[in-house]
């Protein structure tokens, strides 16, 4: 049997320094090391009050990082891919995608939130961040080849997420800011995603019943937080 490899993940911290802070690239990595499996050490990172010790291991570094059998890896794109590769079948399940348009889908939906998160009109950027909803929840509806394989007359697919039943590395990618997407409209618009958006409600949905999603994700005051000096609400 394989040697059990000693991971531990820094991720930022909360406000206070105890739980789980606003970071959708730290929530990314620490939902791809759930679902793998593998035991693995969390540690949160005060980014107020980082010791020492942070600043030796990650010079320059901002959280996440990882350090696994005591080598420091600081990209997270590089970090997922050396995840992949190494925790890989049969002792951990294969997290990539089937179809490459999953790794994009949603690819979008960050940046025009973005955009129009910061303004204090609705307009153009209103108008691109609901088509960029719109373009993913049409690739939530639309059946993927397995799902026509086995029933070519369906016109619209019954998946989970975005490649299929099971969460993989696209959804580890886009659930994280989907949660950030989802408190920022609430507090600062009173906008919820449009339950006529059926399939991204179902993904959504769906998600929030599955613990490597739901109890990864930072509390919506942390994230209410990180917005505050940036977004804003509408002119009256």
């Amino acid at each position: 049997m394989a040697e059990v490899p000693k991971i531990e993940l820094f991720i930022k911290a909360s406000d206070d320094g105890e739980s789980v802070g606003n970071c959708p690239f730290c929530q990314r990595l620490f939902m791809i090391l759930w679902l793998k499996g593998v035991n693995f050490t969390l540690t949160t990172v005060d980014m107020k009050r980082a010791p020492e010790v942070l600043k030796d291991l990650a010079p320059g570094s901002q959280p996440p990082f990882l350090i696994y059998n005591d080598e420091v890896r600081t990209d997270t794109n590089k970090i997922e891919e050396f995840l992949e590769e190494t925790l890989a079948p049969p002792q951990y399940p294969k997290l990539c995608c089937s179809y490459k348009e999953s790794n994009s889908a949603g690819d979008d939906i960050f940046h025009k939130f973005s955009a129009y998160i910061k303004s204090s009109t609705l307009g153009l950027n209103e108008k691109k961040f609901l088509k960029s909803l719109m373009k993913l929840d049409q690739y939530l509806l639309t059946p993927l080849p397995h799902e026509l394989d086995q029933n070519p007359d369906a016109n619209q697919s019954s998946r989970n997420y975005l490649d299929g039943n099971s969460l993989t590395l696209a959804d580890c990618n886009l659930l994280p800011k989907l949660n950030i997407v989802k408190v920022v409209c609430k507090k600062y618009r009173d906008f919820s995603i449009p339950v006529a958006l059926t399939g991204l409600t179902r993904y959504l949905e769906k998600a929030y019943q599955q613990d490597e999603f739901r109890l990864t994700c930072p509390n919506d005051s942390e994230i209410l937080l990180a917005y505050h000096s940036v977004a804003k609400y509408l002119d009256k």
